[in-house]
């Protein structure tokens, strides 16, 4: 029953059962890599595989059954993903010898030896109620009435189970009356009503043994509250959702638990914390710890990108990321307005509205700046109101409470606190190739005085569909070259769709490309030499933006010689933001498996300095993070991908409901772009919603609310039962009722 529901894989439940006892030798020599627990570390949801070497940590792979041979035969939908071969046998065994008693219990009774028949009613009831549920002709028929009704028998309504329950009684009960009358009258030979009451049992059987069946998970459903939910198959999960910390490599352990707020200081130092990093995580850990009535100190220093680009305190999302991308995201959803929409609505009449609308990059670009410059300055204003100390410095520790700060001109500091916290972030990756110096990174395409022209995007993240989006909005002719898969981490099915749109609006894409040189030429453009499918090409772009990923800014810390363990790449090991050190910490982007998200380091820096200095005990969820991606039109998620749904619980348990619309503003100018949307619900939780993704205008908008309901645990019938705001995109997903699996047409039409 742990490893099936309904004759099908409880994968989460079975990998915590997996979980529970570590492999055996004959598991391990096999090459088997189960979850088991870290001798060097107190918590449970530490995995690692155990051939792993320090100091690359290996992701869990979990244990599956494989279906053993002879069980090809039967239909999938009666006996899939079995235990075990030697147990279905012993079982099978069992209930055969079982039947052989009782059917020469029956022939004795009839014969007139003077056997009661009360054992043998009751043998006789007990093996219909076993066996009626997988050999019975009625089980199979409504095992399979159900399968193409795309039910699970455990997921039927109450009443309906309660309706089941009184009929197998009540036939039961029936059943054993006539037998007693028929063996006072008829004691030999068959007769139609023995066959009709033989019939009547097996369908009682089968009704109190499906009874039985729902009462025990009715009773796993009241051990698994919502909250347990949430956790439940997290291990299995991590590594996609991020729902526990990351594997700790041999030889590596973090202390469990926290000094709470009313801990003695032992030592004098200059500061109770001390953050290393002024974006946005560390920003907000710094004011919350100063609120908390502490005395804080907050290094921050930016190195100039390759291209010179330099910029005041907030981080990236403030300066060179979030902000300036949304405004110039905007931008051009302003210019795509004024150009195709605009006459559609009635305006521009008895001209050329397109001719009148010019674009100026010198402008946008005086604007956007002007407006980081206003939050720079509320950011030092905001650290000097909360009596945070901000120094312009380079921050380097010298052991666990001391840090040397080294500012841009000037002599070395040396700075002491009880508790430091790294929250550094990360900077673009730029390729290793010829000429890689005359391209640019996102650190400076918002610092470009002219326009950027035709512009080449190397790489498929977000970061580069956002760029290449709000390029070609903006007059630019853009080309991305994709190495592998666009925005990989993201549901495949969403992905080609954001690639399709970003397509349609005039961005060129050339899959499986790299680029291998560049150079520059006489009229200042940049020859970009590329390998695409084996042959060489070149192209001449004006502008050419890397947009490869990010590498952390923690090689310059010293972390190692004070004890801080790092990935190869530099990432920081960690249990609920604490390192390997006991009063060092890190949040935002230099955690391993962290999530790279303006939102998820405020909120972790906070939780944490409430755990540390005001008693609090809630710690950061990084699952159920909800994240957009600001192409036109714009793509939100929140849970699972429809891959990872599948891998974890199953494709039979999973129901992926969908739809493709045109929101009612863009049927007017007709404009070309498809939005789609789609919820994931999993049948093994009461139709749980693990997966919210919709593509469409204003995705941040439409998710948050969303995301806040797949906290909260919302379900398919919930969502279905909430009455929808028209006419607007968001109703969209209250209104799904076609199937993926259906293969119904998903396009919907009308209003």
């Amino acid at each position: 029953l742990l490893g099936r529901s309904q004759g099908r894989a409880h994968r989460p439940l079975a990998a915590m059962v997996a979980a529970a006892w570590p492999p055996d030798d004959g598991d391990v020599e096999a090459g088997i890599a189960v979850p088991r627990r870290c001798p060097e570390t107190t918590s449970v949801r530490s995995f690692v595989d155990p051939t792993f070497e320090f100091p690359e940590p290996a992701a869990p792979v979990l244990r599956t059954w494989v279906p053993q041979e002879g069980w090809g035969k039967l239909p999938a939908w009666t006996f899939p993903d079995p235990v075990d071969n030697y147990l279905v046998r012993a079982t099978s065994g069992v209930v055969f010898l079982l039947a052989l008693v009782l059917v020469i219990l029956k022939m004795g009774f009839e014969s007139d030896v003077g056997y009661n028949w009360v054992p043998v009613i009751l043998l006789d009831f007990a093996i219909r109620t076993c066996m009626g549920f997988r050999l019975s002709p009625f089980a199979w028929i409504g095992n399979a009435a159900l399968k193409i009704a795309r039910m699970d028998i455990f997921l039927v309504p109450s009443k309906a189970k309660r309706f089941s329950f009184f009929l197998g009684c009540v036939l039961n009960t029936v059943i054993i009356v006539l037998h007693f009358g028929l063996d006072s009258h008829i004691k030999r030979g068959p007769s139609i009503a023995l066959v009709v009451f033989s019939g009547l049992e097996s369908i009682g059987g089968f009704c109190v043994g499906c009874w039985l069946f729902q009462s025990f998970f009715a009773f796993r459903d009241m051990w698994y509250t919502r909250q347990d939910y949430l956790s439940m198959g997290q291990d299995m999960r991590a590594r996609y959702m991020h729902d526990v910390e990351p594997a700790l490599p041999s030889g590596v352990s973090i202390a469990f638990g926290f000094r709470d707020h009313g801990e003695p200081e032992v030592h004098s130092f200059d500061y109770e914390l001390l953050v290393i990093g002024g974006g946005s995580g560390g920003l907000a850990a710094a004011k919350e710890a100063a609120r908390l009535g502490k005395r804080v100190a907050l290094l921050d220093f930016v190195k100039p990108s390759p291209s010179g680009s330099v910029w005041g305190i907030g981080g990236t999302c403030v300066n060179v990321g979030c902000i300036p991308k949304k405004l110039c995201h905007q931008a051009a959803i302003v210019g795509k307005v004024l150009r195709g929409h605009a006459q559609a609505f009635g305006w521009g009449e008895g001209g050329d509205a397109q001719a009148d609308v010019r674009f100026s990059w010198g402008r946008l670009r005086a604007n956007i700046l002007q407006h980081i410059h206003s939050l720079n300055d509320g950011y030092v204003n905001g650290l000097r109101s909360e009596k945070v100390l901000y120094i312009n410095a380079m921050g380097k520790l010298l052991d666990a409470h001391t840090v040397e700060c080294t500012p841009a001109e000037g002599q070395a500091s040396k700075i002491t606190a009880r508790r430091i916290l790294i929250a550094v972030g990360g900077r673009p990756s730029v390729p290793k190739i010829p000429g890689a110096e005359l391209g640019i990174t996102s650190d400076d395409i918002f610092f470009l005085e002219k326009h950027p022209g035709d512009t080449l995007l190397v790489g498929a993240s977000y970061i580069a569909l956002e760029l290449a989006s709000f390029l070609q909005g903006l007059g630019c002719a853009t080309t991305v070259l994709v190495r592998s898969k666009p925005l990989r981490g993201f549901d495949e099915d969403m992905a080609k769709r954001v690639v399709d749109n970003v397509a349609l609006a005039g961005t060129a894409f050339v899959h499986g490309a790299a680029p291998t040189a560049m150079a520059r030429q006489a009229d200042g453009r940049i020859a970009v030499t590329y390998n695409a499918g084996g042959a060489e090409r070149t192209a001449v772009f004006d502008t050419v933006v890397f947009a490869m990923g990010r590498q952390v800014q923690t090689a310059s810390l010293g972390l190692e010689a004070v004890g801080v363990k790092t990935d190869k790449a530099g990432r920081i090991y960690h249990r609920h933001e604490r390192t390997t050190v006991e009063n060092i910490y890190a949040v935002g982007d230099v955690l391993v498996n962290g999530l790279e998200l303006t939102p998820v380091a405020i909120q972790a820096g906070v939780l944490l300095m409430q755990r540390l200095f005001d008693g609090r005990k809630e710690h950061m969820s990084y699952a159920l993070v909800p994240t957009v991606v600001f192409t036109t039109p714009e793509y939100g998620a929140c849970g699972m991908s429809e891959e990872l749904a599948k891998e974890v619980f199953g494709e039979r348990q999973i129901e992926v409901f969908h739809a493709e619309f045109t929101p009612l503003e863009w049927t007017v100018p007709h404009c070309k772009f498809q939005c789609y949307v789609k919820v994931i619900a999993n049948y093994l939780d009461k139709g749980r919603v693990v997966g919210v993704h919709y593509l469409g205008p204003n995705a941040g908008e439409v998710l948050q609310g969303f995301a806040a309901a797949m906290r909260c645990g919302i379900t398919k019938a919930e969502l279905d039962a909430v009455t929808g705001i028209h006419p607007v995109c968001a109703e969209e997903l209250v209104t799904l009722r076609r199937t993926k699996r259906s293969g119904a047409v998903f396009r919907k039409t009308g209003c």
